[in-house]
């Protein structure tokens, strides 16, 4: 970005907007804020992930189809970061899947398969970053709770429900009811339950399911801060040892709840009107309705208030010097709870916005009395920003206690606008957040060959992009699903508008963020600007900026895939001029590097797959023999741990039933059993009874895992824990669940080929090594857990190589490769796959079964014609009747941004 181009252009913005108010052109302060501000921006510029999926949940057995939308500065492509990267974590943590992908004109598509024997029924969570956006606040990164369920392998199906029992000593009464598949009660079965917080038993007990499969678990007291974060896990007792465990969140069981309060430009000012935010949220972060009456310390009621949208409201106030103000709050539940309110300050001055005209913003300054006499004739300043970019700017002095100001909306873009009032030496003394809704979107519509289609009818679907009213040439991504099969709660949608227009520049959650979206009419529009007052803003920090405080830079922009290293001589000094060749025998490719004065070479942009083997070749060198070659090893930079969101659902079988009752269809239609011959003795599997030092061990192993089930698997552990039934994997260690649920703390004995090792050991297995994995709840007559200190036994059987004929010294070292040739597997881009779609020939016969897909369409590279602004497509319908719905979102190459829902029907 040329920075000074920029500011040049900036600063003849602001002097014509001077005008507003300025009374004289003394603006030292004032220009040293928007240079260092400028400057702030130009050296540290805001790049933001948005990611839109083929649905908003899943079952095990599907692909989450995916887009990511990598934007900067002013919701731009970005052509700074070349690399997004997709992880998903399981609710402990546990990285399940990575997905690496190169951006093209700001934009990579991808897939995550969710194998139904590694990933269980839970909520996971979904981060997309580049390494650049690593170098700030990790609460900016874009995080999705991605909610699986299982209908495969889980055939216990449970809802849980909390209720509390008043009293000098309250307890948490919880009922859970098992079912299985088939929804009959699973009644006389043992249940184990241990409460658990931060891997820390702090209850636990027996019960037994009633006829009607129910089970009633009273928890005693446990403060609220503990059980937000504490689980439940329940293990019942089925036939052959198999025992299922299911763990439920106790947060929406915890009786905490807090209510806060935010005076509109950050303070509350004796004698200054104020409009005061309030924010009442329980112990799980999801808001809940209030009333309330606010008091002084008299007694005199001063104001009322309501809730008007998910625990937020709002009430004036005009505070007096000496006097302090307490809210009595009663609850949907009739709890009332008093809290004082925020201290009144003796001498200061407000910011107030009233953002309720189409076109303009109006903006009140008011002093009282002890600030006005304090600061009479000083100047004060007014910086409005979005993004990091300075949209206006004013100035004048302080000659009256109060100040009127109308800005044109039309000087701001869509999105959350920061306006800040500062003192004439920099100092900010108040700001006000305000979303502008301005005509600046991506234009979008959608039409179709037909009102209405039948089964398997090919849809022919018409796409219009603008700008206004001139075409844009715009990237969009369209997903088409059946909504009998999948429901979709709107307003709790995240889109495109709300990430990159809301959610990516506030700090905490937002509950049902597209409901400020779906219907723009003044109860949203006044329900935004109340989430504004109560929310905030903290990405841009004029007071850090000012104090030139810099956030730590130790991750630069990926514009690619580098391989570099060093070429040395057998001194271990460095080679100038060196040359080296880098092949790719899977992609044909050859490239040549030189290397400089230290004796680094470099690849840059070096386009490798996954799996694609690299070789490294110092050979056209005089006296090659002697060389010595060394390629960097890559840095995988993680970032911070994911905090649990409200967003995750506690009753997934229940809430997703429809759902799961289709994908288990789909699964059983897809994953038929064949009758087969078999006309020749398999290959026996390796095993413990292979190894000398486990036939203690017995028999039969109490769970086999076939190495076939780790195909794909991208890091061996976390498939391992999703695959190992009866085991918990808890800090890096696993323990037999049943145990470790009544209070053992002894991890499993693992053993690798037959050799005892660590626990750490098992990070270095590769998922297609291994043959198969054996699990042992006792340890029989081997001795192996009194020897050890251990609980059972964890065996992993890796394939051995094939045996060959004997070898001579010579033709061994021929197979060594020599020093100026290495090999190794970088991490290169993930493969990614094309969206299945199939293809029906009307009026000829189909022998194919039940078309039961939920996903019925999904094109991440829907592109539209430069001129027009068209694009078309064309798909076929599935075998549901019904609701179809599309969702298209997408950007233009000049950053602006649209979603539109479409709807059919199919009969």
């Amino acid at each position: 970005m040329n920075y000074r181009k920029f500011l040049s252009a900036l600063v003849l913005f602001l002097i014509a907007s001077f005008s507003v108010m300025a009374q004289q052109r003394d603006s030292v302060a004032l220009n040293t804020i928007i240079t260092k501000s400028v400057k702030f921006t130009n050296d540290y510029p805001i790049e933001k992930v948005y990611v839109h999926f083929d649905k908003p949940y899943y079952a095990a057995g599907d692909t989450i189809w995916f887009k990511a939308y990598v934007t900067i500065d002013q919701h731009v492509p970005s052509t700074m970061s070349k690399i997004v990267y997709v992880d998903m974590y399981n609710a402990r943590d546990s990285l399940m899947a990575s997905v690496k992908l190169p951006v093209v004109n700001g934009s990579a598509a991808g897939q995550i398969a969710l194998p139904t024997d590694v990933y269980k029924q839970g909520n996971y969570r979904l981060r997309a970053y580049t390494t650049w956006m690593l170098n700030f606040d990790a609460a900016y990164l874009f995080n999705k709770i991605i909610t699986i369920g299982n209908p495969v392998t889980d055939d216990v199906r449970t809802h849980i429900t909390f209720s509390t029992t008043k009293g000098t000593q309250p307890t948490i009464n919880t009922r859970i009811q098992y079912k299985d598949a088939d929804g009959k009660p699973y009644a006389d079965r043992k249940i184990n339950w241990t409460v658990e917080a931060g891997h820390e038993d702090i209850s636990k007990g027996k019960a037994s399911t009633d006829q009607d499969g129910f089970v009633n678990i009273s928890l005693p007291a446990i403060p609220s801060v503990t059980l937000s974060s504490a689980d439940l896990i329940t293990v019942m007792e089925m036939p052959d040892n198999k025992d299922n465990t299911h763990t439920f969140s106790l947060k929406q069981a915890a009786p905490g709840r807090d209510v806060q309060f935010f005076p509109e430009g950050g303070n509350l000012v004796a004698d200054i009107p104020s409009k005061i935010a309030v924010k009442a949220i329980m112990s799980d972060g999801l808001g809940t309705d209030i009333k309330g009456t606010v008091t002084d310390n008299t007694g005199k009621e001063v104001a009322t208030f309501t809730s008007q949208h998910l625990g937020m409201g709002i009430f004036a106030l005009q505070p007096e010097l000496g006097k302090q103000y307490k809210a009595s709050i009663t609850f949907a539940d009739g709890t009332q709870v008093s809290y004082n309110l925020p201290r009144v300050q003796a001498s200061g001055i407000t910011l107030a916005i009233n953002n309720a005209s189409a076109d303009t913003l109006r903006i009140r300054i008011q002093a009282n009395d002890q600030f006005f006499q304090a600061n009479q004739n000083k100047g004060l300043y007014i910086i409005a920003q979005t993004g990091g970019f300075i949209k206006y700017a004013a100035q004048t002095y302080l000659h009256s206690k109060l100040y009127g100001v109308a800005i044109p909306k039309t000087k701001f873009p869509t999105g959350i606008l920061q306006i800040t009032l500062f003192t004439s030496e920099g100092t900010p003394v108040s700001e006000r957040v305000v979303f502008i809704n301005s005509n600046d979107l991506l234009n979008l519509a959608i039409n179709t060959d037909k009102p209405l289609y039948g089964r398997r009818q090919p849809v022919k679907m018409n796409i219009l992009a603008k700008n206004g009213t001139l075409p844009a040439y715009a990237d969009l991504s369209v997903s088409v699903i059946d909504e009998s099969k999948v429901a979709v709660d709107e307003n709790a949608e995240n889109t495109i508008l709300t990430n990159i227009l809301l959610t990516s520049d506030l700090k905490g959650y937002i509950e049902k963020p597209n409901y400020y979206f779906k219907k723009k009419d003044e109860k949203t529009l006044a329900d935004l600007d109340v989430l504004m007052l109560t929310q905030g803003y903290r990405r841009f920090v004029y007071k850090d900026i000012i104090n030139d405080k810099k956030p730590v830079v130790t991750l630069m922009p990926e514009q690619g895939i580098n391989i570099s290293g060093i070429l040395r001589n057998r001194t271990g000094l460095p080679i100038f001029k060196g040359n080296v060749r880098l092949l790719m025998n899977d992609r044909n490719t050859a490239l040549d590097a030189v290397t400089n004065a230290d004796g680094v070479f470099l690849f840059q942009n070096v386009m490798v797959g996954d799996s694609t083997k690299v070789t490294i070749n110092a050979r056209n060198n005089i006296d090659a023999n002697s060389v010595i070659l060394s390629v960097d090893g890559a840095k995988y930079p993680s970032p911070t741990r994911i905090t649990a969101l409200p967003d995750e659902k506690l009753n997934i079988d229940s809430t997703m039933q429809t759902y799961l009752a289709n994908s288990k269809k789909v699964y059983d239609g897809t994953h038929q059993l064949k009758e087969v011959t078999i006309k020749a003795p398999t290959a026996k599997r390796l095993g413990h009874l292979d190894q000398p030092a486990l036939t203690g061990l017995g028999l039969d192993p109490d769970h086999v895992i076939d190495g076939a089930q780790f195909k794909g698997c991208p890091v061996f552990v976390p498939c391992l824990q999703s695959a190992a039934n009866g085991l918990t994997y808890i800090d890096n260690m696993f323990y037999v669940s049943r145990d470790y649920n009544q209070g053992g703390r002894q991890p499993v004995a693992v053993f690798i080929d037959g050799l005892r090792m660590d626990n750490t050991a098992l990070s270095s297995v590769n998922a297609a090594d291994v043959e198969s994995v054996e699990i042992f709840f006792k340890d029989g007559l081997s001795g192996i857990n009194q020897m050890d200190e251990t609980d059972g036994v964890l065996i992993i059987n890796r394939k051995k190589a094939p045996k060959g004929s004997s070898i001579k010294l010579s033709d061994l070292q021929k197979l060594i490769p020599p020093a100026y040739i290495l090999e190794f597997n970088p991490r290169g881009y993930s493969a990614t796959k094309e969206f299945y779609s199939p293809k029906y020939l009307v009026g000829k016969p189909n022998n194919t079964g039940m078309d039961l897909r939920s996903t019925i369409y999904w094109n991440p590279k829907v592109h539209t014609d430069k001129t027009t602004g068209a694009a078309s497509i064309q798909y076929y319908n599935a075998d549901g009747t019904g609701s179809y719905r599309a969702v298209v979102e997408g950007i233009d190459k000049d950053g602006h941004i649209g979603r539109l829902v479409y709807r059919y029907k199919v009969q």
